[in-house]
């Protein structure tokens, strides 16, 4: 374990003594291993911990490491840019005296042409403007400072160690919970990693809300990965961030915010969600919007650098700096989507624009509407949904340095083959093409047979259009095509691939019975496969394991409608477990009873 300090029995029995409800029994625990972090959890379901979060760990470190290098760019960047200004400052500044003096020089000049030779020591105009750039050069620190972290719900502490004792150039980490059962646990933890762990990082009882208000502006990098929605700390999370700063954040009500319940997303996110294929990214993009929302309220505003859908949740990854100026811009990110109810075509709504005029800008509501009444593909009406981030939600230049990262560092990342895949997939995105189809949703439209994604994506390039794939979903593809000239592609395919007669009333009828305006030419294009699927690199992984997916929250106790959570023999084992307490009470009531006979 490297420097991780005490027995695991001493450290049990000394946290039974400040709590007279926790076992004393080393039995009752279990040591759990994750990078370079161990945690001792109690064999119940006391502190909530999740195996599959070892993802979202895994690329928060590689996040955070990327974060820290680039802090130390932008600082040598501005250090040269202050160097760069004191130099011309001095140079400005030691011209005029230059220019006084070759005129007094001129002047000194004799007729015969002779120089009037004045003493150097005189000429010390330009050792005293060099002093500035000399002080200039030192001022301030050369290297930026140590992260501060907060952590604000943290439960065992695992998320905290691992960033405390993996990652360089990590001053302090804060870990809060407002359950005192975790704190005591957390608090355990950090004994039991020894002493980075003891200096580093500090756990709290508190309220993550309220501490986070009386902390403005003091954390580097915020973590919220709350169980469930994250939107009740967003408010103040945001204004603990430093200027530039970083806030990581998990959503994991994945069912409210694709459309499961729409007027509960809205009261939570201030959007409204559609069930699309593309639902997923568009919970990425739900989430970005209202960050962005509660930025703006204090003149702040976010900067996505990665934005991620991976097994149950969305995490989101964005810088926070403050302009007030900068912030006119957020309408210009904002849309509002309009998906039909019967081809799944959507199209976006811009909720501002500019206009320019010399040098003059003017915000203006955007124009709109963007579609007709009725769908002009099938007829059919829309429905309206968001508004949502439309801005790109991935920076490709942090995206590739954190990929780089983890392949430099693949041993100490445990989910390392997942974490690669999805950021390779990442990195080959359309950044400016908000949601995508799907090929098998549009076949299904038209009930059609399927043609290849090659073969589509060939077409799509042919015909002067981007396309590219998405990590949200195998199956769903980014173009910046307009919806008529794809479903022109599908015509022409259906030309060739015939289906049966529909009813004349079916979107897909509707669809089939407009001629194409274009020939589409299915002609393998050089660019339809990625670098990726050309050098055959996984980019979409299985479930390591069966039950692969969110657990319980803690102190629930295990029953048998919680088996496609867990696993039958989890199940199991709680009721063995539960039938052996059972049996000890009654025959401890027994014994009671029988005494005083």
């Amino acid at each position: 374990m490297g420097d991780g300090g005490g027995s695991h029995e001493k450290l049990l029995h000394k946290s039974s003594s400040s709590n007279g409800k926790a076992s004393t029994d080393p039995n009752d625990y279990i040591i759990i291993k994750e990078g370079e972090a161990e945690i001792i959890m109690h064999a119940k379901n006391e502190v909530f911990y999740n195996k599959t979060q070892v993802n979202n760990r895994d690329l928060s470190i590689a996040v955070l490491r990327t974060f820290i290098s680039k802090r130390k760019e932008e600082h040598a960047a501005m250090l040269a840019k202050r160097n760069k200004a004191a130099c011309k400052a001095s140079e400005d500044a030691s011209s005029g005296p230059v220019e006084e003096e070759a005129k007094s020089m001129h002047d000194s000049v004799k007729p015969n042409g002779e120089c009037v030779h004045t003493d150097p020591s005189q000429n010390e105009s330009s050792d005293i403007s060099a002093e500035p750039f000399k002080t200039t050069e030192h001022k301030g620190p050369e290297e930026p400072k140590p992260l501060r972290v907060l952590e604000a719900l943290a439960a065992s502490g695992l998320r905290a160690l691992r960033y405390a004792r993996e990652v360089e150039g990590i001053d302090k980490v804060v870990a809060l919970d407002i359950d005192k059962v975790s704190v005591e646990a957390c608090k355990r933890n950090i004994k039991y990693n020894g002493s980075v762990a003891l200096s580093k990082v500090e756990s709290h009882l508190a309220d993550a809300r309220v501490f986070m208000l009386t902390h403005p502006k003091e954390f580097d990098m915020v973590d919220l990965d709350p169980y469930g929605s994250p939107s009740v700390f967003l408010d103040s999370a945001v204004q603990s961030v430093v200027d530039g700063g970083m806030l990581m954040c998990t959503a994991t009500d994945m069912a409210v915010l694709c459309g499961g319940n729409g007027e509960v997303c809205y009261s939570k996110y201030g959007s409204y969600p559609l069930r699309g294929k593309y639902c997923h990214e568009m919970a990425l993009r739900i989430l970005l919007a209202c960050i962005e929302s509660h930025a703006n309220r204090y003149k702040r505003y976010i900067v996505p650098v990665l934005s991620v859908q991976m097994d149950f949740y969305v995490r989101v990854f964005v810088r926070i700096f403050t302009s007030a100026n900068a912030m006119k811009n957020t309408p210009l990110k904002l849309s509002y989507v309009y998906q039909c109810i019967g081809c799944d075509s959507f199209h976006l709504q811009s909720l501002g624009r500019t206009v320019t005029k010399n040098n003059s800008v003017r915000y203006l509501p955007g124009f709109g509407p963007v579609v007709p009444q009725e769908c002009s593909d099938c007829g059919k009406k829309f429905n309206m949904g968001g508004p949502i981030w439309s801005a790109p939600i991935h920076d490709q230049e942090w995206v590739a340095s954190i990929l780089a990262n983890v392949n430099s560092m693949k041993d100490c990342y445990p989910a390392y083959d997942r974490i690669s895949a999805v950021l390779t997939t990442i990195s080959e995105e359309l950044l400016d093409v908000p949601l995508f189809v799907s090929l098998h949703s549009l076949c299904a439209t038209l009930k059609c047979t399927s043609p290849s994604a090659v073969m589509f994506r060939s077409a799509v390039i042919n015909g002067g259009y981007r396309i590219s794939g998405t990590h949200v979903n195998p199956l769903g593809l980014k173009s910046d095509a307009p919806m008529d000239f794809i479903w022109d592609i599908m015509r022409c395919w259906v030309k060739n691939h015939p289906v049966k007669a529909q009813s004349p009333d079916q979107s897909g009828s509707v669809i089939l019975a407009k001629e194409p305006t274009l020939q589409a030419n299915f002609a393998r294009a050089v660019a339809s496969l990625s670098k990726a699927q050309a050098k055959k690199v996984a980019r979409f992984l299985p479930n390591p394991e069966r039950h692969w997916g969110p657990k319980l929250r803690a102190g629930r106790q295990i029953t048998r409608k919680h088996v496609s959570l867990l696993g039958p023999e989890a199940v199991n084992n709680s009721n063995n477990h539960e039938g052996d307490e059972h049996n000890a009470k009654r025959q401890k009531t027994g014994n009671s009873i029988s005494s005083p006979s």
